[in-house]
């Protein structure tokens, strides 16, 4: 079962790092910016998705100049040269979108990781923010012998996207030093 999960797992990898690597790298370009300028990279996830943003916030490598969107369940002060990263399962949260839109009716300068999934809504968050980055895992991984499906790392897809982003933004900060 393993063996499978893994297989599949690295699947998931590779389809990230093969299509999006150019909404990786603009995105890291946004957020560098914010690095650059002194500003903040305000990193927010919902559901299970906050675990991806205690990496960013308090991991043992945490993203330069990374503060939490949210203090005390009341969004912080975003200036103009502060960016917003959001995580979150699906391209169809809600809250997720509404977040967006507010963000963007603000002018704050926005990156969404999530897997793209049909909806019956226009307003999708890929639409909602300056760039998407599709984690791309739409359902679970390991088929069961009824034809039911388990298994399934919304967290570690987001994760292996999220690490795609602060490498760019590391090189890129870099690179301006």
């Amino acid at each position: 079962m393993l063996k499978i999960f893994t297989t599949q797992l690295q699947g998931q990898f590779k389809r990230i790092m093969e299509h999006e690597e150019m909404n990786m790298e603009d995105g890291a370009r946004i957020l560098a910016q914010s690095v650059i300028s002194d500003g903040t990279v305000f990193v927010h996830g919902f559901g299970e998705m906050a675990a991806v943003a205690t990496e960013a916030l308090a991991g043992a490598e945490p993203l330069k100049s990374a503060k939490p969107l949210f203090t005390d369940e009341k969004m912080n002060e975003i200036e103009d040269i502060d960016s917003v990263l959001l995580i979150t399962r699906f391209c169809t949260d809600e809250d997720a979108i509404k977040l967006a839109e507010e963000l963007r009716g603000n002018g704050i300068q926005t990156v969404a990781i999530s897997a793209i999934v049909k909806a019956e809504d226009e307003r999708t968050l890929e639409k909602s923010v300056d760039i998407h980055i599709d984690s791309k895992l739409q359902k679970p991984l390991i088929p069961d012998d009824d034809g039911t499906r388990f298994g399934f790392p919304s967290v570690m897809t987001a994760l292996y996207a999220y690490y795609g982003l602060k490498f760019t933004i590391k090189e890129m900060v870099e690179e301006f030093e």
